[in-house]
């Protein structure tokens, strides 16, 4: 057994300003699902960042 064989395959990377016009109507909302988990994500991470500046500033303000 090789052990390249066993190795998660990378999904696919959705690409910004990719070529839309090749994709069926059920990939095009797959991707549209994938890019609204990421905000969701993106929006989580600022959140935790700005929670996180805020308690440090709070801190040190005493």
């Amino acid at each position: 057994m090789d052990w390249d064989d066993i190795k998660p395959k990378p999904s696919k990377a959705l690409a910004v300003g990719e070529d839309l016009s090749t994709h069926s109507i059920a990939e095009l909302e797959a991707r549209i699902a994938a890019l609204e988990a990421e905000l969701q994500r993106t929006r989580g991470e600022i959140a935790t960042k700005k929670a996180r500046a805020t308690a440090a500033a709070d801190l040190f303000k005493r």
